[in-house]
This record gives structure tokens, sequence and C-alpha cells, in this order.
């Protein structure tokens, strides 16, 4: 087995602490934890603008993934001081609730403001202010940055709606971008966007449910369908299970009121088999472990309702005591 480079994550630190400090607080553990330190840390990544005129030049001021991308340089040498991202805010401000961080204390019109400059003519986003993909991973990040922090300017949520909505794949799903692929993690982003913008109802399979805006029937029997007959989820058709989409099709089906009809026995069984003797879960029955499948293995088994683990706030990918802000820590 080739030894991993120990840079090759270096810029996603900030998102891989987010599964361990979410992952810690649905195992109960934060008290394992110096949220001081995590707090400060966390703060030292937010991306400031020199002065309020640059808030024009269309740069996000968000939080960067790691200090390599917070310092990195250009092609002249010069320093780059922004290379914050949408998918590192949405970490950050999530870590920062779970530790029990008070999010008033954030500038959220500055930074809402900024984030309103990557949502594009079509209604989604990118996670950069210059050359960045666009998705739907980043319309959920926007979604949830502006539900944490309860203001919704930072996003004109009919836009992305209809974005949403014209990615629904021919099978119910929905793929990154419209007319691609239907796939598990996508479909998490799309579900979870809607119900944070509040366009799914508690009752949204029901016939006098509110939103009816994507086909529901169709997403429902797409999402049956990725519990694979090893009891695992696939995250597109034909695919081998895997530990992550065990959440997010789990995930999508709790969102819609529909998980009653997930076999939880044979899921469960199927992810006791990625489970190390180290303690960790991997993708794949006999790999080694990883933060992100172990993160999501807690996930699933919090959303099948294992004893002893913190229940979810599913659509925002937090635990349900972090996401109304019962825990605090003040500073």
């Amino acid at each position: 087995m080739e030894e991993e480079d120990p840079a090759a994550n270096k810029i996603n630190r900030l998102t891989l602490a987010y599964c361990v400090i979410s992952g810690l607080d649905i195992l109960h553990a934060l008290d394992r934890v110096d949220k001081e330190s995590v707090i400060n840390w966390v703060l030292s990544l937010q991306a400031h603008p020199k002065n309020e005129g640059t808030l024009e030049n269309g740069q996000f001021y968000g939080f960067h993934g790691s200090r390599s991308s917070q310092f990195q340089s250009n092609d002249s040498g010069a320093s780059t001081p922004n290379g914050s991202h949408l998918a590192s805010t949405y970490c950050a401000l999530a870590i920062l609730k779970s530790v029990g961080y008070d999010l008033s204390r954030i500038d959220a019109e500055l930074l809402l403001k900024s984030m309103k400059n990557l949502q594009q003519p079509n209604g989604c986003f990118m996670p950069i202010h210059t050359g960045g993909e666009t998705d739907l991973r980043f319309v959920f990040c926007a979604a949830a940055i502006c539900s944490m922090f309860k203001n919704w300017s930072g996003m004109d949520w009919e836009k992305a709606k209809e974005y949403i909505i014209s990615c629904q794949s021919y099978d119910g799903g929905f793929g990154l971008i419209p007319g691609s692929e239907s796939h598990g993690g996508a479909t998490y982003c799309a579900v979870a966007s809607l119900k944070l913008m509040g366009f799914i109802d508690e009752d949204a399979l029901s016939k006098n449910a509110r939103c009816h805006c994507i086909n529901v029937p169709l997403l429902l029997e797409w999402g049956l369908q990725k519990q694979a007959v090893d009891g695992g989820s696939q995250g597109r058709s034909n695919k081998p299970t895997d530990t992550c989409y065990a959440f997010w099709i789990e995930g999508v089906l709790r969102i819609l009121r529909a998980d009653k009809f997930i076999n939880k026995k044979a899921l469960r069984e199927s992810l006791l088999t990625c489970q190390s003797k180290y303690c960790g879960f991997s993708k794949f029955p006999r790999l080694l472990p990883d933060i992100y499948h172990s993160y999501y293995g807690f996930c699933a088994f919090s959303l099948l309702k294992e004893p002893a683990l913190n229940s979810l706030s599913v659509e925002l990918g937090l635990t349900d005591v972090a996401a109304i802000g019962l825990q605090s820590f003040g500073l």
C-alpha cells in the first residue's frame, strides 16, 4: 500500500476538523477537546476586508480551509490574502456552533453581503470569488450558512430553488448540475437546501404538502432503490455500497419522513462490516478507516437511533443540540 502524502489534505484541514468536532459531538465526547483553542483556531482562518470599499471588489470574506490557502502566492510571488471558500465557511460555522460559540459575534452582514457575490445568474453558487466550479454542493453551503446565521440576505433563494429544480433527473434523483447523473451526495444537497429554505414541509409525502416544486414520489422511489442487496447504500445506480452514502441517502429519506421504509437492520449490519478494529469506519469492508467515513458512519448510526448517540439536525449536518444552540461557550 502506498504511503499517503501528509500534505494531500492540508488544504482541507477545516473540513477534517468539522468531521472530528461534529463526530465527537454525536458521540457525546466534546469534553475531550479544548474548546477555546478550537474557537481561536477557527476564527484565525476568517478573511477580513481591508476596508469597507473592498467589499465591492466581488471577493468573498468567509473562512479559509487552512493556512496554505490563507497565504498562497500568485504567479508573481505576491501574497494573495483571500482564498476563502464557501465549503470551508460552512465547516467553520458548523464547528463554532458545535462547541457553543455565539455566532452573533461574527459580522454576519459583511460575510453574507460578500457571499451574495458568489451566486450566479442561474441561481447556483461558486465556492470562491474567481475560477471555481458551480454545482449543488455550494447551494447547500450557502443555504446552511444563511440558516445558521438566521439571515437570508446572502442569497436569492427563489433563484436557488429554480436551479435545484433544474438538477432533478428523469429517475428522481439529483445531479450536481443540470443534466448530470443522479448522485447521493448531490441529492442530499438539493433536498437539504430546499428544507432549509422552507420549500419542503414536514409532511412532504402528503398529497396536501405545500411544496411539490420537485417530483417527490419519483425522488422517493429513487432513494429507496439505493439500498442494495447487501443492505448498504449506493451513491449511484450499479455502484458498490459505501459508508458515507448511508448518511446521504438515509438523510434524504429522513427529511422526506420516509426513512421508515428502509430496512434498518440490514443497513446497520452492512455498516458494521466497515467498522475497523481501530474503532473508525472505512469506505468499504477490510480497508483502513479514515476521518471522513468514520464521521458519516456515526451520522448514519445516529439516524438509525443507535443508543447513546446525539440526534442529528439532518438538513444542517449538525447535532440537534448544536443546531438549536443549547451548548454555550463564552470567550
